[in-house]
């Protein structure tokens, strides 16, 4: 039986409607950043350069945009577009300019703004690095730091990006999932997250060298995050206690290195209770290990090949998480000079406590959820670059329920480069 002609024409206003939804909401995208590319041409303008140059050696300024649209085009929640923005501006000071030898001073601004894209693929870790629940423009870090012993030991203490600091590899940079960016055992902990984006927490950490690559770092960060811009501000009490991390290792062309981390307050275990009901207090606590290859590179075309590995565990008592691991390359100059090339693998692995908690409201989950990304990047100016991504996320949020999602995203990022 044929359609009637009502249904063709309502297909075709449809279509219609949505195309012109995408065009308005890409347009919006190319505002922003036409604003910031024209910014950045201005401020890396030969002569302007110069001009800064020679009268701010002692200050360098920074500042960056990035615009995602990220589609999921197939399985998890719904199928859909998304767009979502982030622009950080950061200044970092040598102090010895006013006679503070040894000492710099670190102040970075960011503003997040747009849709969640997870929204669509109905994962648990996430699947972009600048998605927020909450657009807001913020104080993100301000710190200050004194290196002594010859420059072989540095105090830093302020309002600091624990992954910064820690639990980091350079070669995972590129990659878009968050997964990447710091284990998701760690970053699902504390009152409302550990000091990481988007919001970050008073602390202080120590960090000794041996002038050869060896070093350790060892920091205290206040459990509660929040800064100015945050609903209630920088939390200066530290009421929910802090968290200790250490993290020791050995850096320079490639890195190998263990971390230990630990709260100093008990937080509420996600299924046990008391004889009131209560739910029975634990300290969290947890342990990771990463590695980095040595520069595979040196060929005449500038290309080098770098990998990751990395494995983090938890106690799994106050989180969905019981650990998980991630794994990758990063190809410098795959496609020319400046471009980047990135695949990576993550996998979370789920707490038996929290699948026990599902499995009893009548929601079976798996044991873990696993992401695939394939990204590249390339320069188009000095300063604006594209990056093409694909993700599969095998299992999303470890329910059987929701098929496999396929995620396609477009970032352009706009640098802005100190002088």
């Amino acid at each position: 039986m044929s359609e009637p002609p009502w249904c063709h024409a309502q297909a075709h206003c449809l279509a219609e409607c949505y195309a012109g939804a995408a065009f308005v909401r890409i347009g919006a995208v190319v505002k922003y950043l036409a604003f910031a590319a024209a910014g950045a041409a201005l401020l890396t303008s030969p002569a302007l350069a110069e001009e800064v140059e020679s009268s701010t050696n002692w200050l360098q300024i920074e500042g960056l945009y990035k615009a995602d649209a990220m589609a999921n085009v197939r399985g998890g929640v719904d199928r859909g577009i998304r767009l979502l923005g982030n622009g950080e501006i950061m200044a970092e000071a040598d102090l010895a300019r006013f006679g503070w030898r040894g000492a710099r001073a670190k102040i970075h601004f960011l503003s997040v703004h747009g849709e969640v894209p997870n929204d669509l693929a109905g994962t648990m870790q996430g699947v972009d690095n600048i998605e927020v629940e909450n657009n807001r423009s913020k104080l993100y870090q301000a710190w200050i730091e004194q290196s002594f012993a010859g420059e072989r030991a540095a105090l830093l203490i302020g309002m600091v990006d624990l992954n910064s600091e820690f639990y980091q590899n350079d070669a995972a940079g590129l990659l878009i999932a968050p997964a990447f960016g710091i284990g998701s055992e760690l970053a699902a902990t504390g009152p409302n997250g550990p000091s990481i984006f988007p919001s970050t927490a008073l602390a202080a950490r120590l960090r000794i060298t041996d002038g050869k690559g060896a070093y350790a770092n060892v920091a205290l960060f206040n459990a509660k995050a929040g800064v100015l811009g945050d609903d209630g501000g920088v939390d200066f009490k530290m009421r929910d206690g802090a968290l200790a991390i250490a993290e020791a290792g050995i850096a320079g062309n490639g890195k190998l290195a263990a971390g230990y981390w630990r709260y100093t307050k008990h937080q509420g275990d996600i299924r046990s209770v008391d004889a009131d009901g209560a739910a029975e207090g634990r300290i969290t606590q947890g342990a990771y290990l990463l590695a980095e290859t040595p520069s595979l590179g040196g060929g005449a075309d500038g290309r080098d090949i770098r990998g990751f590995a990395r494995i983090g565990l938890s106690d799994g008592d106050t989180t969905p998480y019981r650990g998980g691991w991630q794994a990758g390359l990063l190809v410098e100059n795959a496609g020319g000079t400046g471009s980047q090339l990135s695949l990576g693998v993550n996998q979370a692995r789920l707490s038996s406590k929290f699948r026990r908690n599902a499995a009893e409201t009548g929601q079976p989950l798996g044991r873990t959820e696993t992401g695939v990304e394939l990204t590249y990047s390339q320069p188009i100016t000095p300063f604006l670059s594209v990056q093409p991504d694909v993700q599969y996320i095998f299992n999303p949020s470890a329910n059987p329920r929701i098929k496999d999602a396929v995620l396609v995203g477009l970032r352009f990022t706009v640098t802005i480069p100190g002088n």
